[in-house]
């Protein structure tokens, strides 16, 4: 049995090593798709951990006081994880504030912040497998009242 354990090398490709894997997950890959692929959320959470953990944790956590503006009148980074508000935020949303930055149609103009676009790093599909990667870590519960919020609008 073999697995296919994706790693993210800080230049916007993959770098592809064989490890053994579990039964399941192959045969899995032969029928319907019943989740998310392990490969994207595998890639997705390596290249979080390369590209964004230094600022928003290695937990997702946050920086400390997230919610309060420092002297230079930026925001520290928020949490990804339960706690902070990124579940409230619509997925094409979430793909353009990490794509372009924090510019405007989702920041006011002349917003200051420290969250780069990541635009000239990675690629579409990268940046969707760190958001997949992302969501996959909430609890069901989030899950359910971020569908039922992101339903009303």
């Amino acid at each position: 049995m073999m697995r296919m354990a994706v790693r993210y090398d800080g230049r916007g490709s993959r770098a592809v090593c064989t490890t053994l894997l579990a039964l399941p997950l192959l045969l899995s890959a032969c029928g319907e798709p019943s989740g998310p692929d392990p490969y994207a959320l595998m890639e997705g959470e390596n290249i979080y951990k390369a590209e964004c953990a230094s600022c928003h944790g290695a937990k997702l956590e946050g920086q400390p006081d997230w919610r309060t503006r420092r002297a230079d009148g930026k925001l520290p980074a928020p949490p990804h994880d339960a706690s902070g508000h990124t579940w409230h935020h619509p997925m094409a949303q979430l793909f353009a504030i990490t794509k372009q930055g924090m510019v405007p149609p989702n920041a006011p103009e002349g917003y200051v912040s420290d969250m780069p676009g990541f635009a000239g790093k990675l690629t579409d599909r990268q940046i969707e497998n760190v958001l997949l990667w992302i969501e996959s870590t909430w609890p069901a519960e989030i899950k359910a009242r971020r569908a039922e919020m992101l339903q009303r609008r």
